[in-house]
């Protein structure tokens, strides 16, 4: 059911603790770690404690968690210091998606090109 935490899924593990992540924030409803594929410098996943599938679901059925974790991206790149970064959030396994529970990458330490990809 969406929103529930999923047995299946590696996002709601990190979340729940059961697997390790190289946590740098956490709130009551969100989690931000480093991605373990790095693509900038600074690359941090922000995910909501809620379980669903992209950004586009999560907006439209959890608009207080869409905003939770938009929120906390400006948070953490604050705590990295970043002034510049980009925020993105990939709906899609065409546009790039590999773990089908709503995150926001935050990119930073570097350049960035527009358009990208």
């Amino acid at each position: 059911m969406a929103g529930e935490p999923q047995n299946d899924c590696l996002f709601c593990k990190i979340a729940a603790g059961h697997i390790p992540a190289t946590i740098v924030r956490e709130t009551e409803t969100t989690v931000a770690f480093r991605d373990i594929n790095p693509q900038a410098p600074t690359h941090i996943l922000v995910i909501p404690k809620v379980h669903y599938e992209n950004a586009a679901t999560l907006a439209a059925e959890a608009p207080q968690a869409a905003a939770d974790v938009l929120r906390e991206t400006a948070e953490v790149a604050a705590g990295e210091k970043l002034d510049s970064y980009r925020i993105v959030f990939n709906t899609g396994s065409g546009a790039g998606q590999t773990v089908f529970h709503a995150h926001a990458h935050i990119l930073g330490g570097r350049g960035m090109q527009w358009p990208p990809g």
